[in-house]
């Protein structure tokens, strides 16, 4: 801010993910001039692209819900929600290698019923669950329904034990339950804070009938979260400065606000922190949160993608659920990559703890006869490429007392506010929880600059 410029319109966002993007745009549409700085060469954070020969490669996969109407509105505002469609109705297979070939297939499907009757005839014929076990998963959805997430006691306690106390076996937690929730989580039922399982669980399976159909990008994540993100900054008038790392932020006695980079101070009326826990700790001022160090005690979750590309095709569907095997899911990236002969197969591996510093040869060794034994096909299929992506920090840990750890938008500081995935959005390390972030430190910063929130901003509802 300059000598002359009108105070109270200038915001410097820290960090170019989802939560950095959002915040910056929803500034930016309010009349707020907007420096957006990210470190890395590329905007996106942990949803990004890169080349390798010539595919183009997710850094992961990455999945959105219907009941994501913050991210819904991120893609529908920066022109992406045509290259990253909705079923039309959710349809899950899930493969028990377990059972004989020709009998391995289920699906999870809803059916036009209201809840939770769109589920009923799924979960009735669900093959992988005995009758008795699929009887107790519908009272315990009942009872899961009942839960107050408003009430604190539910971080406290973990979603595992609460199963196992209303009657699911250890096979209706691995075939339904840890199916849906590893990937929405980032842990077993067991690791997993009650209060995160059951929103994810009430809002995606047991609000609406269709607010568990899966979106995912046809195009590669690049794409959407860096090229078309781009585009809607610069069109919004946001300065976008990548390869910018911030060395520090301070503020004077008039309150205005300097954000260090190498050769440069910004200076600004408003600064969001959008960047991982352990970062936003390095950079707060003494005294913006009561316990700083709670951010530091905020754990993180790995995930590890596995890409194998095939010779010829050897899956007929877009993805895939896995029993019985260490494979989890399992989509088709073949189109999207640009892959012009044979398939490219990607496995998402949530929580993966045990597997994420493993070589790429015991990888190879492990889950290429896995996928033999899922995929037919794929026995006298000739591998091209094997390699693995590794997310080692990709998510917070949703263990039980997270949520007492998680700070909200606002700081002590004024002007200062905080975003991204791991703040207190009320949903688990997702697309939707970064975006969500980001929508509610632009809502604190503008309030406190006094300027009204731009029409076309998401107005979402909070988790019911």
């Amino acid at each position: 801010m300059t000598d002359g410029q009108q105070s109270g319109r200038d915001a410097v966002v820290i960090g170019g993910g989802l939560a950095g993007i959002t915040a910056a745009l929803a500034l930016a549409d309010a009349g707020v001039r907007v420096t957006l700085l990210e470190g890395r060469p590329r905007l996106g954070g942990l949803a990004f692209s890169f080349q390798r020969g010539e595919l183009t490669v997710d850094n992961g996969q990455h999945v959105y819900l219907r009941c994501c109407t913050a991210y819904r509105w991120f893609l529908d505002r920066i022109e992406g929600t045509a290259l990253a469609p909705l079923q039309n109705r959710l349809d899950v297979p899930v493969l028990d290698v377990a059972r004989p070939e020709g009998r391995r297939l289920g699906r999870l499907r809803r059916d036009a019923l209201p809840v939770p009757l769109h589920l009923g005839r799924s979960l009735a014929t669900y093959p992988h669950l005995s009758l008795a076990e699929r009887a107790r998963v519908g009272r315990a959805a009942l009872a899961l329904k009942g839960l107050d997430l408003a009430d604190p006691s539910l971080d406290a306690q973990d979603f595992g034990s609460w199963l196992t106390a209303h009657g699911q076996s250890a096979r209706a937690i691995e075939a339904l339950w840890d199916l849906v929730g590893v990937a929405t989580l980032n842990a077993v039922a067991g690791d997993a804070s009650l209060g995160l399982a059951a929103m994810v669980f009430k809002t995606g399976l047991l609000s609406d009938p269709g607010a568990a159909d899966i979106g995912w990008a046809h195009v590669p994540l690049g794409e959407l979260h860096d090229r078309l993100a781009r585009k809607a900054l610069d069109s919004a008038g946001v300065r976008t400065e990548v390869r910018t790392r911030v060395t520090s932020i301070s503020t004077d006695e008039n309150g205005t606000w300097s954000v260090q980079v190498p050769g440069e101070t910004l200076r600004a009326d408003a600064v969001v922190l959008a960047v991982a826990q352990d970062e936003a700790c390095d950079l707060l001022p003494e005294g913006a949160l009561d316990a700083p160090e709670n951010l530091r005690e905020i754990g993180t979750a790995p995930i590890l993608n596995i890409h194998v590309v095939y010779d010829r095709k050897v899956l007929d569907k877009p993805f895939f659920a896995a029993l019985g095997t260490p494979v989890q899911w399992v989509f088709d990236r073949t189109d999207a990559s640009g892959l012009r002969e044979g398939q490219y197969l990607a496995l998402s591996q949530s929580a993966a703890h045990d597997e994420i510093d493993e070589p790429v040869a015991a990888l190879r060794e492990r889950y290429l006869p896995e996928l033999e034994r899922l995929l037919p096909l794929a026995r006298g299929a000739e591998v091209k490429d094997f390699f693995v992506t590794r997310e080692r920090t990709a998510t917070f840990a949703p263990a039980p007392g997270v949520g007492r750890l998680r700070p909200g938008a606002r700081t002590k500081a004024p002007g200062l506010y905080l975003a991204g995935a791991w703040t207190a959005t009320g949903w688990p390390a997702t697309m939707e929880s970064a975006v969500r972030s980001g929508v509610s430190a632009a809502d604190a910063a503008l309030a406190a600059l006094g300027r009204p929130r731009p029409a076309r901003l998401f107005e979402f509802e909070e988790a019911a």
